[in-house]
């Protein structure tokens, strides 16, 4: 069998790659031997080549360089089994004709100051257990009964408190459990903590070894699993012997006597991850009460390290929601802070997200020949994607309608510049009013929304538009939009809104409806504010939980 290359992470993880031949090109460029399809790899980055019985590998005078065992390498390197090769950040093991399972994309964590890099977790085929001791762990954190003597248990406890004093991050946490469990267990060469991911992967998290040049490491994922899964730390006096590891690779490969793990357990009594230590002196095997020190020192740390990963989390949330305040500020930063200079006309407006930002959008925007273009639209979704369209929107809106001034002509060119730019999955409904205030004249275009509500002062209610109503923006492009024109009268309003208002629901998930909107809508208010206000508040009263983005302008002819 060749030696191979297996891919740790990226698009190919898991991938082997076998070296039969003479030379293989890494690099970006499709026609290497192998690609490695990430933004800052080289066309051609790096080159193996074989050399009598070796291979050997060398940079191309890439950008970014390459890396074997976390070094940069500057001239021909030989590769040894096991060897790390990192391109960019795709990270491949090397290996010399010995087959064994890949590992899983989530098998193998970059260095965090020296910790685990060229850890690799493999699968081991199973054998019936012959396990020399195993210890039941109870469910409740530092709920563990132990035989061992008090004096044992008391110096185990204090030194990982005093270790862990005040220790709150996770990447400082797991060297001082190892370094704790060194101080305690003299005899151990290696110890190893493995933490489950959400989805049941394993991923080794720190490593410790005493003795140098134990680079390479093998975990056996056989017997962290059944670590994980029966809550049961186990020990073996003499691995080599026992049944259960006769057919591991790691265990074979590394001449190990004994071994002790131990699950970590968080507060609500779910086994997280695995604390093991193996020693490779068999005068100085692992006896019963060293696996209930070890149990003793597994909770303790196993609450350390829930509290630590707890407390990343916290901080992680605190960090999204100042960066959700803040788009909040930026996106309300595109609103109008005012009322247009429309005179003769009064206005009111109400915007309300869903999250911190949303996709809903309303304008005001001053044009020549005694003009105002009045638009509100709808970015598809809501959230932070559709508040990226919505300030892509704010601005394009602007710079057409200042460009172009027939409103027609500009709503095509904005459709346009739409349906180049965003992806195919994701539109806009936007309707557009142009108010002449001098002329009392109103132009409605309108992108696939609802058409605008034009109460007349008998209490009638129109839909401005709805014949030439057209396709959102961002569909298709070289779309046509008609426009209708009416004429605006003393006392008459105009209402628009998103479907944040009439799809409202309640608990028994009825919508508010157009309907409501339109009977409030033809009632008498004294002024347009208090018409807006009584919709809100109508909206309000009616639905549970606000899913998605609300707004709503009206404005009205005063005089």
């Amino acid at each position: 069998m060749s030696s191979y290359l297996v891919a740790v992470n990226g698009s190919d993880a898991g991938k082997k790659i076998y070296l039969a031949g003479d030379k293989y090109v890494m690099g970006r460029h499709p026609e290497c031997d192998i690609v490695v399809d990430a933004g800052a790899v080289s066309r051609h980055h790096a080159q193996i080549t074989r050399k009598s019985q070796d291979l050997m590998i060398e940079d191309l005078g890439s950008r970014n360089g390459t890396f074997v065992n976390d070094t940069a390498i500057h001239s021909l390197q030989k590769l040894k089994d096991g060897d790390m090769i990192r391109v960019c950040d795709v990270t491949f093991t090397f290996h010399l004709d010995q087959p064994f399972a890949p590992p899983s994309s989530r098998s193998l964590t970059q260095r965090e100051g020296g910790g685990v890099y060229g850890t690799i977790m493999v699968d081991d085929d199973s054998a019936p257990s012959t396990i020399m001791s195993q210890l039941e762990v109870s469910s409740q954190a530092g709920g563990v009964s132990l035989q061992a003597s008090a004096e044992v248990k008391l110096a185990a406890l204090l030194e990982i408190t005093k270790n862990l004093g005040g220790v709150i991050a996770p990447e400082d946490v797991f060297p001082q459990v190892l370094a704790s469990l060194f101080k305690i267990f003299l005899q151990a060469d290696r110890g190893f903590i493995i933490l489950q991911d959400e989805k049941g992967g394993l991923t080794p998290r720190w490593t410790n070894t005493r003795r140098p040049g134990d680079e390479n490491i093998r975990i056996s994922r056989t017997v962290i699993n059944h670590v994980i899964e029966k809550k049961q730390a186990i020990l073996s006096a003499d691995a080599a012997a026992d049944s259960r590891f006769e057919m591991s690779q790691s265990i074979t490969d590394f001449q190990i006597r004994s071994i002790m793990c131990a699950p970590l357990i968080d507060s609500d009594g779910k086994a997280f991850g695995a604390l093991q230590i193996d020693t490779l002196d068999q005068r100085k095997r692992f006896q019963q009460e060293d696996l209930e020190v070890l149990m003793s020192v597994a909770s303790q740390a196993a609450i350390s390290i829930d509290n630590a990963q707890l407390h990343q989390k916290a901080m992680k949330q605190q960090e999204i929601e100042r960066d959700l305040k803040l788009a909040s500020q930026v996106q309300i930063g595109f609103l109008p802070k005012g009322k247009p200079a429309a005179p003769g006309y009064d206005f009111f407006d109400y915007y309300r997200a869903a999250n911190s930002v949303g996709g809903d959008y309303y304008d005001y925007i001053p044009l020549p020949n005694n003009r105002v273009a009045i638009l509100l639209g709808d970015v598809v979704g809501h959230g932070i994607a559709a508040s990226l369209l919505m300030a892509k929107l704010s601005a394009d809106a602007r710079y057409t309608l200042a460009s172009i001034e027939d409103p027609a002509e500009a709503f095509c060119t904005l459709n346009n510049t739409f349906s180049e730019s965003i992806p195919d999955d994701q539109f806009v409904t936007l309707v557009l009013n142009i108010l002449n205030f001098e002329k009392h004249e109103l132009t409605v275009l309108n992108a696939g929304h609802m058409a605008p509500m034009l109460r007349r002062t008998s209490g009638a209610v129109d839909d401005i538009g709805e014949a030439e109503i057209s396709l959102p923006l961002g569909v298709f492009p070289d779309l046509e939009y008609e426009k209708a024109t009416v004429p605006i009268a003393v006392g008459e309003r105009i209402i628009l809104f998103t479907d944040g208002i009439n799809e409202a629901m309640d608990a028994n998930d009825e919508q508010f409806g157009i309907p409501r909107v339109r009977e409030r809508t033809q009632q008498e208010f004294p002024t347009v504010a208090q018409l807006g206000q009584a919709i809100v508040q109508d909206v309000r009263e009616f639905m549970g939980s606000q899913f998605d983005d609300m707004c709503l302008v009206c404005y009205e002819r005063l005089d």
